[in-house]
């Protein structure tokens, strides 16, 4: 049990990273717990409606896999799977070896049952070259069964780091068992030809959708839900955000209003502050700003200058919150997206920002102005005085957590770990501290599609990221190591297809716990 003093100590930690402060833990159990299987979900079966209800259509989990299936497409189709796997071994050494396993087993047991002491199996042949008459296959690779989600559960993280066939979409559905090539000698060149399809169709859908004179945001956001390809992302944040309309006619004349709008306020107010009034609110804005990544993009004197100005003018025009600490994490996302349409570089943390001219720097600042300020709008109880939307969203998550897996809830209140102490930052920061910023910009594509994504969507991620550290979070069994851990937790090297599969977990928790309040209720 930690004293009060270390639990105050580490309290104080709860809204800041600790860099190096742990070792790095990985081969972590993926996908996340799924209550389904150990039946968490089944003890309060729902009661039967004393009137009638009136049936309402309820979307499937099949019909959003269908529409979403890039979000759960981190390899090959199981089809072309086994077709591959067929192509690359040789029909005679299969038959041949099979039969060699089949004749060793018949003479074990009848060995067994004349109480004869066991032969030594017969060696099995090695893989043969294809004759030179037959085409030339491609390397053999390896058939691994797929553990199911119950069999990841099971298995220990060095199994999982080192052991871990391929993550396929349907390894994260319930009950779910397919057959994987795995290893290095996966035919890499068809594969890799398939995926660079899958991207330009997907880009050509997105493409055909915004150059058309009216836009259908309902097909945008079905489409952007599992991830916006990066030519088409500063167009479609821009849409699906509500900052420019529709009507592709009326984009232009929006986008010159809106940005002669913004330094408008800039000339209006950003002189006053030196202001006693506001001297405390741009002081405080200065000094967060370089404690923000990516380091080397914000210490660019220029976009700490346009970061000071969005900030600012966004505190004077909502005074009923002012600025808060976490605010200004949220403008950068923005500003790289927006950014990285009129720079090369591929490394935006290394864009050097000064080579881009003053007039596009200046609609990018008012873009990027706009569009949190829409964010903004849908969680602004996060920021008001107390906080109240975060202190809710934490106690919502502390109750879903239960439902969901009783055991890591009861592991974290028997070590006297408080929600708070760590899931305020993940409310406050939208996870962006937790997360590398290509995971947070993938995030927020499917936030931006999703309803209501930043407010209520948010909570549902919040709950798969935690449970999806189950088996290190168990394994602690200390107080301070157990805060630590999830202040620090090993998302450095992770990519978009730990963020899909994130998501995917996410909307089947929001689908079971959405339209179901009475699951919070004890």
């Amino acid at each position: 049990m930690a004293s009060d003093g270390a639990r105050k100590q580490f309290w104080k930690r709860s809204n800041s990273k600790v860099p190096g402060s742990i070792q790095h833990v990985y081969g972590a159990q993926h996908p996340p717990f799924d209550p389904l299987l150990h039946g968490t979900l089944l003890r309060a079966p729902p009661k039967a409606p004393a009137t009638p209800v009136k049936a309402k259509r309820v979307s499937t989990f099949q019909e959003f896999e269908s529409n979403t299936s890039d979000a759960w497409d981190v390899g090959e189709d199981d089809d072309e799977l086994l077709a591959m796997a067929t192509e690359s071994l040789n029909s005679e050494v299969v038959m041949e070896t099979a039969h060699r396993v089949l004749r060793n087993h018949s003479q074990r047991q009848e060995q067994r049952l004349q109480g004869a002491p066991e032969p030594e199996p017969l060696p099995e042949p090695a893989l043969e070259p294809t004759p030179p008459a037959e085409p030339p296959a491609a390397p053999s690779g390896d058939l691994r069964l797929v553990k199911s989600v119950s069999e990841i559960h099971a298995t220990c993280p060095a199994e999982s780091a080192h052991g871990a066939a391929p993550l396929h979409r349907s390894q994260s559905l319930p009950h779910s068992a397919t057959v994987a090539l795995g290893g290095p000698s996966d035919p890499s060149a068809g594969s890799s030809s398939a995926a660079s399809e899958r991207v330009a169709s997907r880009l050509d859908k997105f493409r055909q959708l915004l150059a058309g004179p009216n836009t259908d945001l309902e097909e945008l956001r079905k489409l952007s839900w599992s991830g916006i390809p990066k030519p088409v992302r500063p167009m479609t944040w821009k849409l699906l955000s509500g900052y420019l309309p529709a009507n592709a006619e009326r984009r232009p004349a929006t986008l010159q209003r809106k940005q002669r709008e913004y330094f408008t306020f800039v000339e209006r107010y950003y002189g006053s502050r030196d202001d006693e009034a506001h001297r405390d609110t741009y002081r405080q804005i200065h000094i967060d700003i370089p404690r923000m990544s990516p380091e080397a993009l914000i210490l660019q004197p220029k976009v700490t200058e346009i970061f000071e100005r969005i900030l600012f003018i966004w505190a004077i025009r909502h005074p009923a919150s002012g600025y808060v600490q976490g605010i200004n994490d949220l403008v950068t996302p923005f500003f790289v997206v927006f950014i990285c349409e009129h720079i090369e570089d591929d490394d935006v943390d290394a864009a050097d920002v000064s080579r881009v001219p003053a007039e596009v720097l200046r609609n990018v600042e008012a873009d990027t102005f706009w569009c949190m300020s829409r964010l903004l709008d849908g969680i602004q109880d996060n920021y008001t005085f107390a906080q109240p939307g975060i202190q809710m969203k934490v106690k919502m998550l502390e109750e879903l957590v239960s439902r969901i897996d009783e055991h890591v809830h009861r592991h974290l209140d028997q070590h006297e770990v408080r929600y708070l102490q760590f899931a305020f930052r993940w409310m406050n920061n939208l996870l962006m501290r937790e997360l590398p910023l290509r995971c947070t910009v993938r995030l927020w594509d499917t936030y931006q599609a999703e309803p209501e994504g930043f407010s209520r969507f948010h909570l549902y991620v919040c709950a798969a990221f935690l449970v999806r550290w189950r088996r290190d979070i168990l394994q602690e069994r200390d107080f301070q190591e157990l805060l630590l851990f999830l202040q620090n937790l090993p998302t450095a090297h992770w990519g978009d297809e730990d963020v899909s599969l994130l998501l995917a977990e996410a909307y089947r928790l929001k689908f079971a716990f959405a339209d179901a309040p009475n699951h919070y209720k004890r």
